[in-house]
């Protein structure tokens, strides 16, 4: 047997869980992250993947692209990049800088897809309602 063949394989995903904004969030309304041009910040990619295909990827999936983006891993080493990305525990939507800092809460659906919402949007009211879905909170970005 070959050596990743016995590698642990962690995950992101939630499922049927809101990943609520963080309690010491900066901002009322969310707000779009912003990127130096040429160089797109990871806010700023997950940002984009996920208002452009809503529940279309898992966490899993949206979080491996960044690394890819940023790493400028070819479509064809995904594979095996991938297996060594998800081979250690790798930080999930808790802490991202969206629910830290931009004011957007993260959705996964039964499915493990997932979206986001502005915290202060209906639906993300509704999902925080919503006493079917789990709430988890994002990462505070400083110690209490």
């Amino acid at each position: 047997m070959r050596k990743n063949e016995y590698m642990k394989v962690h995950t992101t995903n939630y499922f049927n869980t809101l990943i609520e904004v963080a309690e010491d969030c900066p901002v009322e309304i969310a707000e779009t992250p912003k990127s130096i041009p040429g160089k797109p910040s990871v806010a700023a990619m997950q940002y984009e993947i996920l208002t452009s295909h809503p529940y279309e990827f898992t966490s899993d999936e949206v979080l491996f692209q960044v690394y890819a983006n940023r790493n400028d891993l070819l479509p064809s080493d995904y594979d095996s990049c991938r297996t060594a990305f998800f081979s250690k525990g790798q930080p999930c939507f808790r802490t991202s800088p969206l629910a830290k800092r931009y004011g957007f809460g993260v959705h996964s659906d039964s499915n493990g897809r997932v979206a986001i919402y502005s915290r202060e949007s209906a639906t993300y009211e509704a999902l925080s309602n919503d006493t079917e879905i789990v709430k988890v909170k994002a990462m505070r970005s400083s110690k209490k």
